[in-house]
């Protein structure tokens, strides 16, 4: 396990534990987050924790070309009943993610600092949100960070109403250009949409090809 000080580095991502855990502490400036993004690793911890950095394997991924859309959905797509925006409103839809209560954690792992340091990255051009909107109102949405590329790297997602993210999610899918969806760790949510797991070797070829 390596424990990381003020010095911008990560060691290599096949020196992880067995569960994905790299290494622990640093900070979450930009520069450390970039070289993260594109090394392979993401941060992932709870309130009061140090920050751990991790790298899993296998890696659980979307292409864009295997996604799934079911016939219920492709009702809703044509119903058109919510608006799907772009960077339209960064801060809302992180904060709205660190509200979501989620099976197996004890707080949420968006911190007050992580936010922080997403607003930045999304100030830079590097992080992305997808806002769903009915009448107005932000019922759902999602955010990641562009790696530059192709690759984008979803962190997040939330919703107030039935589908939302969902249609945000397939909607941003379909309307980008990105190469690979870096989903990280293992939903049955995300496998539902197409998402599978590559061995983390595959994975660190795609991000270093594109």
């Amino acid at each position: 396990m390596h424990y990381l000080n003020e010095n911008i580095w990560f060691p290599n991502v096949n020196e992880a534990t067995k569960d994905g855990l790299l290494a622990i502490g640093g900070d979450l400036s930009v520069e450390r987050l970039l070289l993260a993004y594109k090394s392979g690793i993401f941060p992932w911890f709870e309130y009061e924790e140090p920050i751990l950095w991790w790298s899993p394997n296998p890696r659980f991924v979307l292409f864009p070309d295997k996604l799934k859309v079911s016939k219920s959905m492709k009702q809703i797509l044509r119903n058109n009943n919510f608006v799907v925006t772009l960077n339209k409103d960064f801060k809302a839809v992180i904060t709205e993610c660190s509200k979501v209560e989620r099976d197996g954690q004890a707080g949420t792992w968006i911190t007050k600092n992580m936010i922080s340091a997403y607003v930045k990255l999304h100030e830079l051009g590097f992080a992305k949100s997808i806002e769903v909107w009915n009448e107005n109102r932000l019922v759902g949405g999602l955010y990641g960070v562009d790696l530059g590329n192709g690759v984008f790297s979803g962190e997040s997602m939330f919703t107030k109403e039935s589908n939302a993210s969902k249609l945000g999610f397939i909607n941003f899918i379909q309307n980008s250009n990105y190469n690979l969806i870096d989903c990280q760790v293992y939903t049955p949510h995300l496998e539902s949409l197409g998402a599978e797991e590559i061995s983390r070797d595959s994975f660190m070829r795609y991000i270093m090809a594109f």
